[in-house]
């Protein structure tokens, strides 16, 4: 009887014992999968599924600074047609439309056969061309324009301050600052050409400003900051020193540099 229940007693140990192993190693298994299941997962070479890339940095790109002024603009902007532009219209296959039309001061043009007037000023001419292309497709077929300026707004700057002689002059070619400066009679007694002002127009309501170290350039050192000039830009020779300029002005204030009077 003693060796029977010492039999079944044995064999109850190894069910147990064996039971327990069973479930330590369960739970360790299950440990071990939850732990993988939190780090990321690379995707399997023979999927076909192409990795996610990442989102975007929110700083990538230019941006408004924090006071929301605006960014720079392109370097070589096309010309943007203005009141008073003359130009050609011509009409490849329907010669009888070909017209000269001129920006009317609201910046719109009458054109022949069409009952409305189309915007035009402040468009490019590209930009223009496919308005009209639009706009004659309601009488025409496929209709091909092409548009040519014939009178417009010059290429201009302006120099003020102390020049030899402020004004505003024609810009043909590529004209640096400090080649802007000869051409308005060089600086006068007095300037600070080493704090030359530089305001270039961004929009209808912001100017650019850059001050400029012409003294070095005259100098040969420094050439780079000899800024190229782009059509519309002014240059204010001071005689005392903008210790401080805001890198964007608006526009209605720019008038307070050219209009008060050199002492």
């Amino acid at each position: 009887m003693k060796a029977i229940s010492s039999a079944v007693l044995a064999i109850l140990t190894s069910i147990v014992t064996s039971d327990a192993f069973a479930y330590q190693s369960q739970q360790a298994q299950q440990s071990q999968q939850g732990q993988q299941s939190q780090q990321p997962q690379a995707p399997r070479k023979d999927s076909g599924t192409p990795p996610v890339p990442p989102p975007p940095s929110q700083s990538a790109g230019p941006r408004p600074d924090s006071a929301g002024r605006p960014e720079l603009h392109q370097r070589y902007p096309r010309y943007k047609i203005g009141a008073n532009d003359v130009m050609d219209l011509t009409f490849r296959y329907t010669p009888e439309f070909n017209q000269e039309v001129t920006v009317q001061p609201d910046g719109y043009i009458q054109l022949k056969g069409l009952p409305a007037d189309v915007h035009a000023q402040g468009l490019t001419v590209v930009e223009l061309t496919n308005n009209l292309q639009k706009a004659y497709s309601s009488i025409l077929h496929d209709p091909v324009i092409n548009v040519v300026l014939k009178d417009f707004d010059k290429p201009y700057f302006i120099a003020g301050g102390f020049v030899g002689k402020p004004g505003k002059y024609d810009l043909r070619g590529t004209t640096t600052a400090s080649q802007a400066i000869a051409i308005a009679g060089g600086f006068a007694d007095g300037a600070k050409n080493s704090q030359v002002v530089l305001f270039r127009r961004y929009s209808d309501e912001w100017m650019e400003t850059k001050v400029l170290d012409l003294k070095t350039v005259l100098k040969g050192k420094n050439v780079n900051e000899d800024t190229v000039l782009q059509p519309g830009d002014m240059l204010f020779v001071p005689k005392s020193t903008f210790a401080k300029i805001e890198k964007f002005l608006p526009r209605t204030s720019i008038g307070s540099f050219f209009s008060s009077p050199i002492p």
